[in-house]
């Protein structure tokens, strides 16, 4: 497993990160299993939010039901929770954040989260009430590092007007068929080209400039929740056929040179899984490790449709 360190901190961490969106009907043998396995691959952070389960807290709750870390495995890994979504609204004020850390807190039986991340932009945001809430929720030992989650370089220095803990992370969508934070930059200034439009605000420079490690959820979807690339030859068969080709040259599978395209990138991009069966973390860990050339980088890019001038 490829490991990175994160700028502006004592953090490392694994390349593969694993969300738990998908745990809450399964039982607690297969949830510990699918942990386990995962740690055994190397993977040291796990991922969550408040609202991953159809109710508030339900998938933190089964992990904390189902998972029993020895205080030794507490130390070496990462829990990851996410917060400001409701039902139909954002929320950012300061009494939300504290009050659904703890409730997070108590959902996952543990004292402390290691990252807690601001989960969708809210636009009615005040950053003095941000600021409060993460300087109460540090100062208690309840969360000892910060981040964001889908916001633009604009939106986080408006949140560091205000707040005083360093923000580490931002999750967003990226995979070979979603890769956005890429291509604009790859056809930049060409007039007529839906590519070469900036829709992410310049976030994959500000994010290497600034030090904030990116973490790409959904990384093989073919574009937003409406089902994977990988198999799909209807839309995407000569990104198949390559990515099965590359998979047969590494000793890989093609999911594993899905991961290892990401992990290729200099920014140094974390790969959130939401898969539930242990072998897709094998495979993707495995692949994590994978250095693929730049020709093949650029083949699988433009195999997955977007254009390189």
């Amino acid at each position: 497993m490829k490991t990175y360190t994160v700028p502006n901190s004592d953090l490392t961490v694994s390349s593969v990160v694993l969300g738990l969106m998908r745990i809450a009907e399964m039982e607690d043998e297969a949830i510990a299993r699918l942990v386990g396995e995962a740690m055994d691959a190397g993977v040291t952070v796990f991922d969550h939010a408040d609202i991953y389960g159809g109710e508030r807290h339900r998938c933190e709750a089964r992990f904390g039901q189902a998972v029993r870390l020895s205080a030794e495995q507490r130390s070496r890994v990462l829990i990851q929770s996410k917060v400001g979504i409701r039902r139909g609204w954002f929320d950012f004020s300061e009494d939300h954040i504290l009050r659904t850390v703890d409730e997070s807190l108590a959902a996952l039986r543990t004292e402390y989260l290691d990252v807690l991340l601001l989960h969708r932009p809210d636009t009615l945001v005040e950053p003095e009430e941000v600021a409060s809430a993460f300087d109460k929720l540090h100062a208690a030992g309840k969360v000892r590092h910060f981040g964001v989650s889908n916001h633009t370089p604009g939106q986080i220095e408006l949140l560091k007007s205000a707040v005083r803990q360093p923000l580490l992370f931002n999750q967003v969508q990226l995979s070979i068929t979603h890769a956005n934070l890429f291509a604009q930059g790859v056809a930049a200034n060409m007039a007529g080209l839906d590519q070469s439009i900036d829709r992410d605000n310049g976030l994959l420079d500000y994010s290497r400039l600034k030090g904030m490690m990116l973490q790409a959820w959904s990384p093989f979807q073919k574009q937003f929740f409406d089902g994977v690339f990988i198999g799909d030859r209807e839309n995407y068969a000569e990104l198949n056929d390559l990515l099965e080709a590359l998979a047969r040259q590494h000793g890989a599978t093609p999911s594993g040179i899905a991961v290892a395209w990401i992990t290729r990138h200099p920014a140094n991009i974390q790969v959130v899984l939401g898969t539930t069966q242990p072998e897709r973390v094998r495979e993707a860990a495995a692949g994590s490790s994978i250095r693929l050339g730049r020709e093949d980088w650029y083949k699988l890019f433009r195999a997955a449709g977007h254009k390189v001038p």
